[in-house]
């Protein structure tokens, strides 16, 4: 849902100051102005929430002067929005969850290249778009949750395992008409191939407990009602309820740990095609893969940071080490439309 547009009314009223003051100073003082005033304003269209970016774009306007104006939609409203304004978008940046919603920001030409020694030094190349459109910001696993109740770790393995008849009326999972399960699934394509993968999933779906929920939160609260023992979430939704609740009867397993790893996604950013500011915007860009703002971009949503220099909070660190499976992320957008036909295929809704 569309959220109020921010324009950081005290940075206009810092800038009304700055002019009054040039007029009313020396030249010295005059030069001075000027030189304030000539610090860019850079235009964010931002998936990710305000209350996760805001602090981070604060601390931004703190070092460097200059500031930053945004607004937060979701993914397909911003993209479309972008489409539109075309040439006439404000927008310097597009920052958006899910490597699926970058890929197709990319597809729609709504992105140039950047090229950055410094975005290469900080992010993996499988964070980042092979033609240099987008970069990830964060990383976030999607992983297999249980109730400590009800299930012995040692019974979990793998994604497909879950496929299993000892499964049978256990999982609860999410409904596939989000992106997050699309990516999982479109990621599996690209290693197992769509045979293989549709085997998996038409397991999954009759394994499945209760229809489909609408989101992560609820899947974990179906588990911890007893209506199921396990299910596929982001590490972040557990964070949060585990935030809330320390005792919580759930746990997190790391599944293919012998084979492929663990399904990560990203949270990125890209260059918009239309930028006003796209120097400014690259520094923004750059500063965020940065050490010193990975730390409090990752820890604001309990996720891990896409420079690998740089360590997960306490708090997610406490969940332990894991393999991640190392394929693109960009696959999760390039095989989006065949896992979306595959999971309808399969009965998944």
């Amino acid at each position: 849902m569309k959220q109020l547009t921010r324009t950081l009314i005290g940075g206009l009223l810092a800038g009304t100051t700055g002019l009054l003051l040039a007029a009313c100073s020396d030249s010295g003082d005059q030069g001075q102005a000027e030189q304030t005033e000539a610090k860019p304003t850079v235009t964010v269209y931002s998936a990710r929430a305000e209350h996760l970016i805001q602090p981070i774009f604060e601390r931004y306007t703190e070092e460097t002067g200059v500031k930053v104006r945004f607004i937060t939609d979701s993914a397909g409203a911003l993209i479309q929005r972008l489409k539109a304004e075309g040439s006439n978008t404000p927008a310097d940046l597009l920052l958006t969850v899910d490597a699926g919603n970058l890929w197709q920001a990319s597809q729609e030409g709504l992105f140039q290249p950047v090229e950055s020694e410094v975005l290469e030094r900080n992010i993996p190349d499988h964070l980042q778009a092979d033609n240099n459109d987008w970069f990830g910001l964060s990383v976030r696993a999607r992983t297999i949750v249980y109730s400590t109740e009800r299930v012995d770790p040692s019974e979990l393995s793998t994604y497909e395992a879950l496929a299993d008849d000892q499964w049978q009326g256990r999982l609860c999972l999410r409904t596939a008409k989000k992106v997050y399960n699309q990516s999982l699934v479109a990621t599996m394509i690209n290693t197992l191939g769509e045979e293989t993968t549709e085997e998996i999933v038409s397991g999954w779906v009759n394994n499945l407990a209760t229809a489909p929920h609408s989101n992560d939160t609820s899947a974990m609260e179906a588990v911890l009602a007893g209506q199921c023992d396990v299910t596929l979430v982001n590490t972040y939704y557990f964070g949060r309820l585990q935030k809330d609740n320390p005792e919580v009867k759930l746990a997190i397993f790391w599944p293919n740990q012998d084979g492929r790893g663990v399904h990560v996604n990203v949270s990125g950013a890209g260059l918009t095609k239309h930028a006003k500011q796209p120097e400014a915007a690259q520094a923004l860009l750059e500063w965020l893969s940065s050490p010193e703002a990975q730390e409090q971009f990752a820890e604001a949503n309990q996720e891990y940071p896409a420079n690998g220099s740089v360590e997960p909070s306490d708090f997610v660190a406490a969940w332990g080490d894991f393999k991640a499976d190392s394929v693109n992320v960009e696959s999760a957008g390039r095989l989006q439309s065949d896992a979306i036909k595959l999971m309808d295929r399969a009965g998944y809704r």
